[in-house]
């Protein structure tokens, strides 16, 4: 008979870990990536579902396995916020998909971004989305089209291969690699490397959940490394050696934490092993049991990251790797390249600002043309849904400028145009509660009528649900969709606000004040009402973020 004590110490329950021994699938998620490997179903999108039309793909495809390739099923028109955690997911379904091109680095050409522009004409309707990393999402999609869409991006160099899924998805870079001035080192090189060894492996398209990565030399830090599964942050050594600073564990949704320095030093040429290792560990030590607690943060947290260095060197490199300094600070309070810089090579870039990410097929071709038209054959796509041209020469900025700027492509924005970012949204999201896109539009307009001589830096990220896609915990004003009440009494699309949130050398999540909420309609003034308290108590090189800390509640309301 067992004692109180013997029962107390009872093995725990298992996490789903396979190195520990747990290799039965614990839920839905895991029993379908079991029983066929996600990177399957691309052939039978081929063979069968592109033929046989909508009505002939399996579930475990339609809802799962075709994330593997970018594909997700759109929220069928119509149905309102408060019944998304309510309906079945087929009956959420529409019969036409979001297809996400994945841009590793940001890096186009401009055949590669005229053949996305063809695409999107042809077969999105003429929708196309930046990302906040650095994917151009298209929506409209029909299954039979998706065979050619593949054909033409890859004639191009581009893919869908792991856009989505539990997969290694994009690997964020600065789009300014080889080219800034101030850089400390190009990542180019080292983000192909990644890339062309671990993307579409087999080895590691099965794990417990995505898996977001960045590697960068950028001052700005744009590539926000403090919230990304792994990171490579470039720094340099004392003897004047320059490498990388490896970070683990970072991530937002519902359960945010910022990633942490794993404190070794890596040289470019380890990184590739090194992001070999730090993705294995997630495979093999990764929680399965639960979806909420699948991805590589909650490991991290709980083993710490010097229990994280000994089993990367130990166990995956089987060398160990010296320590190295913590990045320096980012350069700036705004960390985009919004605007005209020079490059090392004495042309200039051009970054500019697409409203809220939202482009369309032939604004895509117009932007191909202005940058032929001025001597660029490169564009970027940027982590705050903005874009830039390369290789302006110096006589020729101003009229590309006025070129863009003509085109509503502003290089000179407000900050509000600037630093707004939304999600996708109610009107394609299954997930979402509330509409995002033209909320926040409507918002930056109607800011820049109200508060026209408003410079700081200020972030506002309006999110449609919880799942922090527009990054709402580390904004100065981060907007959580939810239905919310009115003053007549009527449930509406509304807002949870977060305040005060950062990255950098003091970051911290956004501050919540209880109740503090807003209906859709009633967010401009809030915002006004927030600024202007700002504007009116601000010490002299105060930050919004600073500010909030310090704020009465009566003042963020």
């Amino acid at each position: 008979m067992s004692t109180p004590a013997s029962r107390h110490h009872k093995r725990p329950r298992g996490e789903g870990q396979w190195a520990l021994g747990y290799r039965e699938p614990l839920n839905k998620n895991e029993e379908n990536k079991k029983n066929d490997d996600g990177l399957n179903v691309r052939q039978r999108i081929i063979d069968v579902y592109s033929k046989l039309g909508f009505d002939s793909i399996d579930p475990a495809d339609l809802r799962g396995r075709m994330r593997w390739y970018g594909l997700y099923t759109q929220r069928k028109p119509g149905i309102d916020g408060g019944k998304t955690a309510i309906l079945e997911p087929e009956e959420l379904d529409d019969r036409y998909f979001m297809l996400r091109i994945r841009i590793d680095g940001g890096q186009l050409d401009l055949r590669q971004l005229r053949v996305i522009a063809d695409i999107s004409n042809d077969y999105g309707r003429g929708t196309a989305d930046l990302t906040d990393r650095q994917n151009v999402q298209l929506h409209w999609v029909e299954i039979e089209s998706v065979p050619d869409i593949w054909r033409r991006l890859e004639e191009v160099g581009l893919s869908t291969t792991e856009a989505c899924g539990d997969t290694p998805r994009v690997i964020l870079g600065c789009p300014l690699s080889g080219i800034d001035a101030e850089e400390l080192l190009d990542s180019t090189g080292e983000i192909r490397e990644v890339h062309d060894e671990y993307i579409g492996d087999p080895a590691y398209s099965n794990l417990p959940r995505k898996f977001k990565s960045a590697i960068s030399g950028c001052p700005a830090h744009c590539t926000v490394h403090e919230i990304n599964d792994v990171a490579f942050v470039a720094v340099q050594l004392p003897t004047g050696e320059k490498g990388y600073d490896l970070w683990a564990g970072g991530g937002l949704s519902t359960n945010p934490m910022f990633g942490k320095r794993i404190g070794v030093f890596v040289r470019p040429d380890q990184v590739a092993d090194v992001y070999g290792g730090v993705i294995g560990i997630f495979r093999d030590y990764g929680y399965r049991r639960l979806r909420h607690r699948a991805r590589i943060k909650f490991l991290v947290n709980d083993w710490g990251p010097e229990k994280f260095r000994e089993v990367l060197e130990t166990e995956y490199l089987k060398e160990p790797l010296p320590d190295g300094p913590a990045p320096e600070a980012p350069r700036g309070n705004r960390r985009d390249h919004v605007g005209v810089y020079p490059q090392k090579d004495g042309n200039f870039y051009v970054g500019f600002a697409p409203k809220v990410g939202r482009l369309d097929g032939d604004k895509l071709h117009a932007i191909a043309d202005i940058a032929e038209r001025h001597g660029s054959g490169r564009v970027r796509t940027t982590v705050e849904q903005k874009m830039v041209i390369l290789d302006i020469t110096p006589d020729r900025v101003d009229s590309i400028v006025a070129e863009l700027e003509a085109n509503d492509l502003q290089v000179r924005p407000s900050t509000f145009r600037r630093q707004t970012m939304a999600c996708t949204g109610i009107e394609y999201c299954k997930l979402a509660i509330v509409e995002t896109k033209a909320v926040a539009s409507n918002l930056i307009d109607e800011l820049e009528r109200r508060l026209p001589d408003f410079g700081e830096a200020l972030t506002i990220n309006v999110n449609g649900c919880p799942n922090s896609c527009a990054r709402i915990q580390v904004a100065d004003i981060g907007l959580k969709g939810q239905l919310v009440v009115n003053d007549k009494g009527e449930q509406v699309e509304g807002f949870q606000i977060h305040l005060g949130g950062s990255l950098g050398v003091n970051p911290g999540f956004g501050r919540k004040v209880r109740g503090l909420k807003t209906t859709s309609d009633g967010l401009p003034d809030y915002v006004e009402r927030v600024v202007t308290h700002f504007e009116d108590q601000k010490k002299e090189g105060e930050s919004f973020a600073d500010w909030v800390q310090r704020a009465d509640e009566a003042d963020l309301k």
